[in-house]
């Protein structure tokens, strides 16, 4: 069996999105963070590594989606070195403002580029079901489709059966079982497994492991993003800050019913 590679993105964190003073998201300062469903995919290629491919060696490819590059670089090294620390021995990185803001066209052909330009040729490729800032659910498909490739979707569950893989897929209604031919492309969900956090061995031999960082300049066939952010705003809420008083509980009651009423949030 051959070596396998997995799909991680340092994406926007959605529990810490910052705003300006006029309202907008701040794109630029907004952290990012190894995308959550992309652990589940590292945990998988691990547990799959361990048990049918003994030997081989997991590669993670990373396209860099948001910039400034210059800022995000610190986020993006983070989110490497997790995917690291968990298990995987060489990552590749896309670095490049001229790809971003990215889009699922761009990152997919980044990927296959990286893949060539490193000689990669993997028996699976494994990635998120979707990443959390995006959740476009297109990556993974479309590297399979560039590539000529089969690709299972929502993969709950996954085996090795040969030269072959059998998934049950999640497609909400029912489960469904299907069987691909190796190599493929495999996106996971959340239900595939429970990420295990690295071990304080496994963060500090991470350092030392292979990391590649190269410019969309270094490879070839990588298409530009077509997509441009006009304007995101932060939802705000506004408070009317009304306080209902009463002398008995039973009198604040009433008042507070009749103020819900006359708001329509309720009706009597």
């Amino acid at each position: 069996m051959g070596d396998l590679v997995v799909l991680l993105k340092p994406a926007l964190n959605p529990e810490m999105i910052r705003g300006t003073p006029e309202g907008l998201v701040d794109f630029d300062y907004m952290p990012l963070k190894l995308s959550d469903i992309d652990r589940n995919a590292v945990e998988e290629a691990v547990r799959i590594r361990d048990s049918y491919f003994k030997g081989a060696k997991i590669y993670s490819i990373t396209v860099v989606t948001w910039g400034p590059v210059a800022k995000r670089d610190k986020d993006v090294r983070m989110a490497v070195q997790e995917g690291l620390a968990k298990g995987v021995d060489e990552a590749i990185v896309v670095e490049d403002d001229s790809l971003t803001p990215g889009d699922p066209v761009t990152t997919a052909s980044a990927i296959v580029a990286a893949l060539k330009k490193f000689g990669i040729n993997p028996s699976l490729i494994l990635a998120g079901e979707a990443t959390i800032d995006g959740f476009t659910g297109q990556v993974a498909g479309r590297v399979a489709a560039k590539l000529g490739l089969p690709y299972v979707s929502y993969a709950r569950k996954l085996e090795v059966l040969g030269d072959r893989i059998r998934a049950e897929r999640d497609v909400e209604d029912y489960v469904e079982v299907v069987e691909a031919p190796l190599p493929a492309v495999v996106s996971v969900t959340r239900e595939i497994n429970t990420p295990r956090p690295p071990t304080l061995i496994q963060i500090r031999m991470a350092a030392r492991k292979p990391q590649h960082f190269v410019k969309a300049s270094d490879l070839g066939g990588v298409v530009a993003p077509k997509k441009r952010v006009v304007e995101a705003r932060v939802l705000t809420v506004k408070r009317k800050q009304v306080i209902v008083e009463g002398k008995t509980l039973e009198e604040t009651a009433d008042k507070l019913i009749d103020a819900l009423v006359s708001e329509g949030v309720i009706r009597a």
